[in-house]
């Protein structure tokens, strides 16, 4: 019971990173409505400008300059690509994305060689006990942090212009354009925060118990889009909950791995996709989607 209690706790705090990444997804889905396939490698490039400076500049002065470095990426994607071909289709604007994951992946692929790379973050190694459970500081740490972005969030798209002007454009832009909201400002602020949302999840996914910041981190990010799917696509608590459910799914799979081999190996890469084609079979839409959003 205690290992099975110790699993739940550590999916709970993974699902945090996952809810983090799955946010990004939502702002931009809600935005401009693309699937944003490249937010992987806008994760992966804001750990590296982390890992690459903190030795100079300490770690807080450097996740400042990653958060900036994957904020400003988002924008430029937005501004230089997507806004060109805004009134393309879901699939079109995909496809430009997954281009664009490729374009980034293989230059940090490239910068990064066979590195691996730290972030500097002053948790360290540290670990808490819960009731015999031991979970990484740096987990504990995400899921405050998650907290603390969920509730933002909710007061800024609640009760700001911002707010507003983003409902507005995700119910009807057409309407919304006649109005006077500037959906290109909307867009980018949207791509904006959710890569700087990307770049804090990018330090909390790459920190420990994971070795550090390498290629593949941004593939691993990747992982976050069942919890987007399975929550909904233009859901923020559903983005939340999904990333949680997604975080549980995946550690109990590897917790218990060597209870189910008669399912094969690597299971904990496989189950969070099963659980979100199982939920999608009955709600396709997702836990909290809006039924009448378009799927690619």
């Amino acid at each position: 019971m205690s290992n099975l209690f110790g699993l739940v706790l550590n999916g709970l705090s993974l699902g945090a990173i996952y809810a983090l990444i799955a946010l990004g997804f939502v702002m931009i889905f809600k935005a401009t409505h693309v699937l944003n396939f490249a937010h992987g490698s806008v994760l992966l490039l804001g750990a590296f400008v982390v890992g690459t400076t903190h030795d100079r500049f300490g770690f807080w002065l450097a996740l400042l300059f990653g958060i900036a470095a994957a904020a400003l990426a988002a924008v430029l994607i937005d501004v230089v690509i997507m806004r060109r071909v805004r009134a393309a289709d879901l699939g079109t604007l995909a496809i430009l994305t997954l281009g664009v994951d490729v374009l980034m992946l293989t230059e940090l692929t490239r910068q990064m060689g066979t590195s691996i790379l730290t972030t500097g973050a002053p948790w360290g190694t540290d670990t808490i006990t819960v009731a015999g459970a031991n979970i990484p500081v740096s987990r504990v740490v995400a899921a405050l942090v998650t907290v603390v972005v969920v509730a933002v969030l909710w007061a800024v798209f609640k009760f700001t212009n911002y707010g507003i002007a983003m409902r507005a454009a995700a119910a009807d832009g057409g309407t919304a354009d006649l109005m006077g909201i500037r959906l290109n400002r909307v867009a980018a602020t949207a791509w904006g925060v959710a890569g700087a949302l990307a770049a804090v999840a990018g330090i909390f996914l790459t920190s420990f118990p994971s070795p550090g910041i390498s290629p593949t981190v941004g593939l691993v990010a990747l992982a976050a889009i069942p919890a987007w799917v399975l929550g909904g696509f233009d859901s923020f608590p559903g983005a939340v909950v999904g990333g949680l459910i997604i975080g549980v799914v995946t550690t109990l799979s590897a917790g218990y791995q060597g209870d189910l081999t008669f399912l094969g190996r690597d299971l904990a890469q496989v189950t969070p996709y099963a659980v979100m084609l199982l939920v999608l079979l009955i709600r396709p839409s997702g836990l909290f989607g809006t039924k009448e959003v378009a799927r690619v």
